[in-house]
């Protein structure tokens, strides 16, 4: 690593461990976008998904992130989740329009926090009598990018499931542009969410890398079996590729049923005590010590779960009645924290009651 990228990865480190101390040890990552966007009255039934508003109704994603801001969000993540220039392409625009928009969901993002900062200057107290938050407070835009099968719309980002046609390189070569133009657009991290395999890990390392990106990010996987990726790949293996990579600064779960969110926690926070006896054995042992080390990671631990509702892929619908009520997903919350986790949010279905409920939980906050 040279100098230049040596600076820019210790700087992206020190911006995660500096907002986490000023937030008291633990931030609110807000909740989930579509959901609340259909429930002020959005049509998301498109392959753009949440990014359909980015065309349709931009005030719509602006008024979402403001009232999780209100809610008590540390961090608003953008609507770029599904907003791929090639997704545009299929929907009949220009390449230079798809970078447009994704441009333009920083710029909501961004404008939406300026919005919150000037509420909080005309509020005289931090919280107003409606249980809004207005406390003025380091609050960080996070650039979302999906995975490759989010733009496929074909459930894929679910399985990991690519085929074999789906090479390092094709990752890459999907990624690349967008990346550069949501890091060009101005937010404070870039949010690589819901990784379904360790290909995919891999080649967004690498384009951290081979574009000398100079915002840090985070790598957030989802799992659907308690112990490995969706894809079956290993969790502890995906997340050494975070671990390995400067410029990542924070590694967790996303869009995961909050049962398994504890163990997943430990998987990727576990110590590993190997004691060398000298003899024989000696290399083999610090061989394996080396290749554990690899699994712990010691980056901030970030996790916002879904609901635990299914999502039936086939008919693209939320499966009713199978998750958890609010209050059951903040009962987590604690243990979570005791776990290792200093991010902690949501994901699909959940909305500003649920991070209103982790703020307060979380409001003596002190260091895990």
């Amino acid at each position: 690593m040279g100098q230049h990228s040596a600076e820019t990865a210790s700087s992206s480190s020190s911006l995660m461990t500096d907002f986490l101390r000023q937030a008291g040890g633990a931030a609110v990552i807000d909740g989930g976008l579509a959901t609340e966007l259909e429930s002020h009255g959005a049509d998301l039934n498109d392959p753009l998904w949440s990014a359909k508003c980015l065309l349709s109704s931009p005030h719509l994603i602006h008024r979402v992130h403001l009232d999780y801001l209100e809610a008590g969000a540390d961090i608003i993540i953008t609507a770029s989740y599904q907003a791929t220039i090639q997704g545009f392409e299929a929907k009949g625009f220009s390449k230079e329009e798809g970078e447009t928009m994704l441009k333009k969901s920083v710029e909501i993002a961004c404008e939406a926090r300026d919005t919150y900062y000037e509420r909080c200057s005309e509020s005289s107290c931090d919280v107003a009598g409606d249980g809004k938050i207005l406390k003025h407070r380091p609050v960080l835009v996070a650039a979302s990018v999906g995975s490759y099968g989010a733009y496929l719309a074909d459930g894929s980002e679910y399985s990991g499931n690519y085929g074999d046609a789906i090479t390092l390189e094709t990752l890459k070569d999907f990624h690349r542009r967008r990346v550069q133009v949501l890091v060009e657009s101005g937010p404070d991290l870039i949010a690589f969410e819901t990784v379904p395999n360790k290909l995919e890990a891999q080649a967004y390392a690498e384009l951290l890398e081979e574009e000398d990106i100079r915002i840090p990010a985070w790598f957030s996987f989802n799992s659907k079996d308690g112990n490995n990726v969706v894809s079956g790949d290993s969790l502890v293996e995906c997340a050494s590729i975070a671990e390995s990579c400067k410029k990542v600064v924070a590694v967790g779960i996303n869009c995961t049923p909050p049962r398994f969110i504890h163990g997943l926690i430990s998987a990727i926070k576990k110590e590993y005590n190997i004691h060398c006896n000298h003899g024989e054995h000696d290399m083999l042992l610090v061989s394996a010590r080396h290749a554990n080390d690899l699994a712990v990671t010691t980056k901030p631990i970030l996790i916002y779960p879904n609901s635990g509702e299914f999502y039936d892929a086939t008919i693209k619908e939320w499966v009713q009645n199978t998750g958890v009520s609010d209050e059951d997903f903040v009962s987590y919350v604690n243990n979570w924290r005791k776990a290792g986790a200093s991010l902690v949010g949501g994901c699909c279905r959940t909305t500003p009651n649920t991070i209103r409920a982790i703020y307060r939980t979380m409001s003596n906050r002190s260091p895990v």
